[in-house]
């Protein structure tokens, strides 16, 4: 025995030393040796086990605080709603009040209205095809005009115009602040998918730092002028992240039961902990996979470990693998679309049970597929 083994031995028995466990039945002793190595490695299984809870206790807890975040973001959005609803009140109340009062002539005042609504047909061209958007945004009825005075009708237009552009503001905003939330959710930058283009409106390139700039270009006063470009640079994220969502993998592969998600978990094969890098559906045989985004099958056939696969390319690095599959429905290079069958649920491969077996690849990593239909379910609740 070498010196350098000697005294590992020495070390570990003063960690360590040899203890007895008794068992007494009756007049019959039975004793038992914890050896200091026997003791050495319960030690350390326990502190395996122990680091794999603190593992998986941190990534329950870190999908608790997005959901917290995610619910005070909304809670955030409504309550500057309902401010921005006390602010267009007190604006019209005033506006009552100025045009009420005026001493300017009706020409004057036809003419700013003209201006604002030619300015306001710009901004409401740029909502054509976004739902809801055109009951959203209706003009008020015009007063009879046996019943009013004209300048009682040019008030009216122009409390009209002030209500349709924050409303155009008010529905650009909460739109994309719900297309944000939905892209934070699944662990994404919406800023990376929504770059400010600083584009103005309607022709000549104008900075929004430059509000002047832009109340001369579209000939209306200055806050009319800022009003219009936030309604349109909100209109411009929402459109933007809007595309973009529309081609990730946000919706769910089928509306099975989960089972088993994506993190550290004892392998059901062997019992030790090992990383699970999807999540696991429950459902009866043959049920119905679909794809959770449009993309183009990149590989049909069996993996090792997966049994028969079926995986999807969508794009801006984005990848699905569907796993266990009992019958394919797709082939390479086929494109598929959102909602579209690609096979049925199997216990094919290293499988306990039916079940699907689904992983999201986001630049070569797997991701957490909770998070991306968590940001789906985000999505159809605005829709």
């Amino acid at each position: 025995m070498t010196e350098a083994t000697t005294v590992r031995q020495s070390l570990l028995g003063r960690w360590f030393p040899t203890r007895y466990l008794y068992l007494r039945d009756g007049d019959d002793v039975r004793a038992w040796a914890l050896t200091p190595g026997k003791q050495a490695l319960g030690t350390l299984g326990a502190l395996v086990l122990g680091s794999w809870f603190i593992v998986a206790s941190g990534g329950f807890a870190f999908d608790l605080v997005m959901q917290s975040q995610a619910d005070r973001t909304v809670a955030r959005a409504r309550a500057a709603s309902e401010r921005l609803n006390a602010d267009l009140q007190a604006r019209l109340d005033s506006a009552v009040v100025r045009m009420t009062a005026t001493t300017g002539s009706l020409d004057e005042m036809a003419q700013m209205v003209e201006r604002r609504h030619a300015a306001l047909t710009q901004v409401m061209g740029m909502f054509h095809g976004v739902d809801g958007a055109q009951t959203a945004l209706a003009p008020a009825a015009p007063l009879n005009p046996s019943d009013h005075s004209p300048v009682e009708r040019l008030v009216a237009v122009r409390l009209d115009q002030e209500r349709l552009i924050d409303r155009a503001e008010s529905v650009a905003h909460t739109r994309a602040e719900r297309l944000r939330l939905a892209f934070r959710l699944a662990g994404l930058n919406p800023a990376a998918y929504a770059p400010r283009s600083g584009q103005g409106l309607g022709g000549p390139l104008v900075e929004a730092s430059d509000p002047r700039a832009l109340a001369a270009v579209l000939d209306v006063d200055e806050g009319f002028a800022v009003r219009i470009r936030r309604a349109a640079d909100n209109l411009s994220d929402m459109r933007t992240l809007a595309d973009a969502a529309e081609g990730m993998p946000f919706r769910r592969p089928t509306q099975a039961r989960t089972t088993s998600g994506f993190g550290a978990r004892f392998d059901p094969f062997n019992r030790r902990p090992a990383l699970h890098q999807g999540q696991d559906f429950a459902a009866p045989l043959n049920s119905p996979i679909v794809a959770p985004a449009p993309g183009i099958v990149s590989f049909v056939g069996v993996r090792s470990g997966y049994g028969n696969t079926v995986e999807i390319d969508h794009g801006r690095g984005f990848k699905t693998r569907y796993a266990h599959l009992n019958s394919m429905a797709v082939r390479p290079g086929q494109r598929v679309a959102l909602g579209q069958r690609i096979g049925a649920m199997g216990t094919t491969g290293r499988s306990t049970g039916v079940h699907l077996h689904y992983e999201v690849w986001m630049n070569g990593r797997p991701q957490n597929p909770a998070r991306f239909m968590r940001a789906g379910d985000q999505l159809v609740q605005q829709d």
